[in-house]
């Protein structure tokens, strides 16, 4: 990189609130994680040379678009900015960060806002899938797949991997609960307190349906209003800051694949996988080296697919990788039915979602590639708390939009 980048401060929103039942919207979400960025920072908001919003859907979901705007009002002397809004489905926020990111390596700008933001709960469940259904190729998907588009579409995804490999009820299970453990221990979790166990998400009920076979209600990452920022800066003006940045852009990597999941090649999702080799040859590390992985786990089955993705375990065993017990935290460990790690294992401790990721933390569909790197920033400095992996040097994010479209692969560094 011409230029490096870094994180100089971070900040989200609960994700267990309603801001609709707060008589909150949109902008209410941008100005309290944007706030909290620039405070955590410890910047000027004067010297922030401009900024970015992630979101996939406020227009649908709100009838608000034209977001950059709202960064102006967190503080006055925002007021001037330039701004815009980057789109990529749920992959928006992380398109959002990388475009930040890249204009600071081409030395256009020194210190760069990005927020990323989505309102859901605005109306029903069945309205809400329907608008997530832009993600994918609507018009054909919608008509192939029928309502709730996009649990079918991974369902699919479920049943090519199975006729592939091996993938039983257990496996898809197993993500939910561990990520599910890991969100209680994060404070701002959607399903901080709403405890799952295997039995639990292994059986189907009247309360844990299987809308899209063979995933189950627990198979699905959840509904959910918030937002994330962070505030990134160039080298150059790290080091005129009193307060030094510890996180770094190592690498990073982003394709695209074709709209329609029938012309992928699932469920090994090459197009994927060549941004993650692009990150890790950017970053000069392999799997091995990482410490933990914040992954775009929007249903159970793309977590173990982006185990494989990201070449956490060879095709067809990321299933055995969630069954060893490696993805895991320590503490969450005895939550799982887990089984003796295979040799064949590429990496033996790598706890994957240690804040829940999106079945646990939540998916507020444009701040979730953000709120992954909020995440890495606070493993890497130290301040996760209860879910913080010990030592954690390098930590990788992987958000993904659609099914396995747009891919965005980031490696985080400490200082």
């Amino acid at each position: 990189m011409s230029q490096s980048v870094y994180v100089l401060g971070a900040g989200r929103t609960d994700f267990k609130r309603n801001f609709q039942r707060e008589n909150k919207t949109l902008r209410h979400m941008i100005l309290e994680a944007g706030k909290s960025a620039i405070i955590d920072a410890g910047v000027d908001p004067q010297d922030i040379q401009a900024g970015i919003v992630g979101n996939f859907a406020s227009g649908p979901f709100t009838k608000q678009l034209h977001l950059g705007a709202f960064l102006t009002e967190i503080d006055p002397r925002l007021h001037g900015l330039p701004t815009f809004h980057t789109e990529a489905a749920c992959a928006s926020g992380g398109v959002a960060v990388l475009t930040a990111a890249k204009l600071i390596m081409g030395e256009i700008h020194d210190l760069v806002l990005v927020v990323g933001v989505e309102q859901q709960k605005t109306m029903s469940p069945a309205a809400g899938a329907e608008v997530l259904g832009a993600a994918g190729d609507f018009q054909v998907e919608s008509a192939q797949f029928g309502d709730f588009m996009f649990p079918k579409l991974f369902g699919r995804i479920a049943q090519m991997y199975s006729q592939r490999y091996s993938l039983k009820e257990v496996d898809l299970a197993r993500v939910a609960v561990k990520n599910n453990a890991h969100a209680r221990l994060n404070p701002l979790a959607q399903m901080r307190d709403s405890p799952l166990s295997m039995k639990e998400a292994c059986t189907e009920s009247e309360a844990n349906r299987r809308i899209a076979p063979p995933l189950k209600v627990t198979d699905c990452s959840q509904i959910t209003d918030g937002g994330a920022a962070v505030v990134l800066c160039s080298g150059r003006c790290a080091a005129r800051l009193a307060k030094h940045p510890r996180v770094r852009l190592l690498g990073y990597g982003h394709t695209t694949d074709y709209l329609p999941l029938e012309k992928k090649d699932g469920p090994t999702f090459s197009v994927a996988t060549k941004a993650a080799q692009q990150a890790y040859s950017m970053a000069g590390v392999q799997p091995a080296d990482l410490d933990a992985a914040e992954l775009h786990d929007c249903f159970s089955i793309s977590e173990i697919v982006g185990c494989e993705v990201l070449g956490f375990a060879p095709r067809g065993e990321g299933a055995q990788l969630l069954a060893s017990g490696a993805t895991a935290l320590p503490c969450a460990r005895e939550t799982l039915e887990l089984r003796a790690s295979p040799s064949a294992l590429r990496v033996q401790s790598l706890p994957v979602n240690p804040s829940g990721g999106l079945m646990g933390d939540g998916h507020p569909v444009g701040a979730t590639g953000v709120r992954q790197v909020v995440e890495a920033y606070r493993q890497l400095t130290g301040t996760a708390g209860k879910y913080q992996v010990e030592g954690a040097q390098r930590i990788l994010t992987f958000n993904m939009g659609g099914s396995f479209t747009t891919n965005v692969v980031m490696i985080w560094g400490g200082k």
